[in-house]
């Protein structure tokens, strides 16, 4: 063996595949593999047109970080007392 991949790899990988998802999951997967490969693809290019051009996203832009604001302490909270009802007695 020369150790490159020959058609009868392929055609097991397949089967396998097919026997491990199904062919009614194929077309979904490789759907959605076109998906987000296609989302990768325009992520990148995006990136390195920021890169040529020199410009910074504004979310990228560093922004002052503000502390979190003080809140007042905490009051304790009063039970309301339970009174007897002139009803229940009767």
């Amino acid at each position: 063996m020369t150790g490159a991949i020959s058609p009868w790899h392929l055609l097991i990988v397949v089967l396998i595949f097919l026997l491990f998802f199904g062919s009614k999951r194929m077309p979904d997967a490789a759907r959605s593999l076109g998906r987000s490969m296609r989302i990768f693809k325009t992520e990148v290019s995006q990136m390195q047109n920021e890169g040529k051009t020199g410009e910074a996203a504004p979310e990228a832009q560093a922004q002052p970080v503000q502390p979190p604001a003080q809140l007042p302490p905490a009051q304790p909270v009063q039970q309301p007392v339970a009174q007897p009802n002139d009803q229940q007695k009767a």
